[in-house]
């Protein structure tokens, strides 16, 4: 029998006491690991062998962690390869620069290599799942969405939304536990030549949860960056 290949994450990161400490724990939950300490290195590995999730450092030497997440993303070959950066802990203006960059999830610095490989586990789950048909069916306990339909059913109740009410809550639910900033939001739904400000975002999550009812919980907020949908599976992590 022909064994799986095994997942291949590619770790950017400068401080070799942390390199080292991410690739052994990586390693031991039997990922293959490459390393890079530059952004330059760290998107020539991606040309030269692109791996399934990439662990990123956001202060680089030559090119930074935003830069090489923005090449990344923008480029049609790699754009689906998640992203999980690793940025000093309260820097939100960094977690937001780079989720609008395109990026899947953050870690914040210290951080518990237990933590680290949930959390890496959860992003490659999610991944996953978002492979899936835009199409396909959403099932959340009590609450199913049906985009072929466009409708919400919830506790057997069909749940009247507008198209950018529906639009946002299936952005998020196609993705649990994914933080969306406001911004990527608005990118999604609309366009980003689209104007609406970021208070419209919150109007939209507001009604959203009103006309959720009970299952306005799977709607969250992180502050200070923006909203993510939370089931049972991503919950904890």
């Amino acid at each position: 029998m022909t064994k799986s290949p095994k997942p291949h994450i590619l770790v950017v990161e400068d401080e070799e006491d942390i390199l080292e400490l991410v690739s052994y724990n990586l390693k031991k939950e039997g990922y293959r690991v490459t390393r890079a300490m530059s952004g330059e290195k760290a998107l020539q590995s991606v040309e030269d062998e692109p791996p399934q999730l990439i662990l990123l450092d956001l202060m680089l030497p030559e090119i930074d962690g935003l830069e090489v997440c923005r090449r990344i993303k923008r480029n049609p070959e790699t754009a689906t390869i998640p992203i999980v950066m690793l940025t000093a802990k309260g820097e939100e203006s960094d977690i937001v620069a780079g989720l609008e960059q395109g990026a899947d999830d953050y870690i914040t610095k210290p951080f518990s290599p237990r933590v680290l490989i949930a959390r890496i586990h959860a992003v490659l789950r999610r991944n996953r799942r978002d492979m899936a048909s835009e199409d396909a069916v959403l099932i959340f306990g009590d609450l199913s969405i049906h985009p072929g339909r466009h409708e919400v059913i919830y506790q057997d109740v069909l749940i009247d939304f507008t198209y950018s009410e529906f639009a946002i809550l299936h952005l998020l639910a196609r993705r649990p536990g994914w933080v969306f900033t406001r911004y990527r939001i608005v990118d999604a739904v609309r366009g980003e030549h689209y104007a609406v400000t970021e208070r419209a975002v919150d109007v939209q999550i507001v009604g959203l949860r009103k006309k959720l009812g009970g299952a306005g919980k799977y709607i969250k907020t992180v502050r200070g960056v923006g909203y993510k949908f939370v089931d049972q599976d991503t919950a904890g992590v």
